[in-house]
Formats: C-alpha cells, structure tokens, sequence
C-alpha cells in the first residue's frame, strides 16, 4: 500500500447490503467493518457512505398505506435509519473501534457556516479515531437539496476531507465494455477522466427501494472526482477483502484517474 495513503472514503450501496430479496446481509456488513478495522491498524481513518436505510426501514415496516412516493421514502428511511446504525455500532464495537453518524443535505456542502461546520465534524471524528457513517439526511431532504444519489454524497465527502482516494462498492465488478452478464464484454481496468467511456453504460432497470444510483451515475461522479485528483475506483463490494486489496494495488475494479 502507499504510504502516502491516510484517508479513504468508501461508498457502499443498496445492491451490496441486500440480496435478492432486499433484506439486509449481516455477513456483507461485517466483512466491511473487518476491512475498515484491518486499514484502521495501518493508520488509514476510513470514512463509509452507506445506503440501506430505506430498505431497513421497509424490512420492520412492510408496505405502508401512503401513497405519496417521497413521504413514503422519508418514513422508510428515519425508521431504517437508527436499525442500520445498531448494526455498524454493534460490528464496530466487537472490533475495539468507535463509530458516529453524519447526515447530511446537499446544502450542508455549500459554501460558508454550513461547509465549515461539516469540516469540523469530520475532522473532529477523524481526530478521535472515530468511523464516521454518513448518508442523507432522508428524513428532511427536500428535492431541491437532495443528493443525485449516495455516489454524489461520496464525492463531496471526499472532496471534503481532501481524501486519498475514493471506492464506490457496487454489484459489479467495474466497467465493462458492455453488459457485465454479456460473454463479450471485457472489464476496463483503468478510465482517464476525459475517455469516452459512457457508450459502455448499459441501464440498469431498478426497482424502487434498491437505491437511486446506477452505473451512469457511478461513472459521471467517478470520472469528476478523479478530476479533482482523487483516484476514485468502482469495485464489487460482495467481494471478500475488495477494500484492502485496491489499497494494497492488487487488479480489482475499475481505477478512475486524472
């Protein structure tokens, strides 16, 4: 691993904290802790993005007699939110280590009090040896301060913390230059953020509750942010030691450069 390698923001998604029938997946969640605990050990302070508060909010509270698409979604998510962080608290505990949460708003990132606020939590935490967990605050987004999607929320935090580097834990493993589930298709190990990637993107056909982020959107904020010079990688989060192992250069994923 390079030395020069200190903080590390990994986002990880609906599709990777569920299975096929959108439960949350305890062993997902504790090979994710394992690894940021394993980092923590070689002085690297991570900072997890994490999805499945919707879904965990819709595994106690079943389907929901409101119709409004939006309130429905707040109500999943301010339920989920607190199951999600009992299970991160519990995980983290059973490693020695110490968690928070942190929610935010797209406003919270505009410049001023509100920015320089969020700075002070994050490096206040980070100063402690402390993971933070952050999400959207879905409960009181409004869609005009709504993030695209957590990909985007990932990037201003990394963006934030001025972070080495940036991991996006999907379904897939990477980029390919087609469908991954096509034969022909061959996964592109390494993306310049000006190449012409886009025209590999197949739509991916969610249901509503499997998060708002597909890969067009993994690749438009993965390409922005390597802009930035944050080397920013899209990789399978199902599979084992996948966070150690890009820190530790081995081929894994999708590598976005400048």
């Amino acid at each position: 691993m390079d030395d020069d390698i200190k903080r590390v923001v990994v986002k990880v998604g609906t599709n990777v904290l569920t299975n096929k029938d959108n439960r949350i997946l305890g062993p997902v969640l504790r090979e994710l802790v394992r690894q940021i605990a394993v980092l923590y050990e070689r002085d690297v302070m991570v900072v997890l993005v994490s999805s499945g508060s919707a879904i965990a909010g819709k595994e106690v509270l079943g389907k929901m007699s409101l119709t409004d698409k939006s309130i429905r979604r707040q109500v999943y998510s301010a339920v989920g939110q607190p199951r999600m962080m009992r299970h991160y608290y519990s995980l983290f505990h059973d490693y020695g280590m110490r968690c928070a949460q942190v929610l935010a708003t797209k406003r919270d990132f505009d410049p001023g009090k509100h920015r320089e606020n969020m700075i002070n939590c994050y490096e206040g935490l980070l100063s402690e040896g402390i993971v933070p967990i952050a999400n959207e605050d879905d409960a009181v987004s409004i869609t005009m301060s709504m993030f695209t999607d957590n990909d985007e929320l990932a990037s201003l935090v990394a963006e934030l913390i001025d972070a080495d580097r940036l991991i996006i834990l999907s379904d897939t493993d990477g980029l390919y230059t087609g469908h991954p589930d096509d034969e022909d298709s061959i996964k592109i190990n390494e993306v310049s953020f000006n190449q012409n990637v886009e025209q590999y993107v197949k739509a991916s056909g969610k249901k509503e509750g499997e998060g708002r982020g597909g890969m067009a959107s993994k690749l438009r904020i993965a390409k922005g942010t390597a802009q930035k010079d944050i080397p920013t990688y899209i990789a399978n989060g199902k599979r084992a030691n996948v966070i150690v192992d890009i820190l530790d250069n081995k081929e894994v994923g999708t590598k976005f450069i400048h």
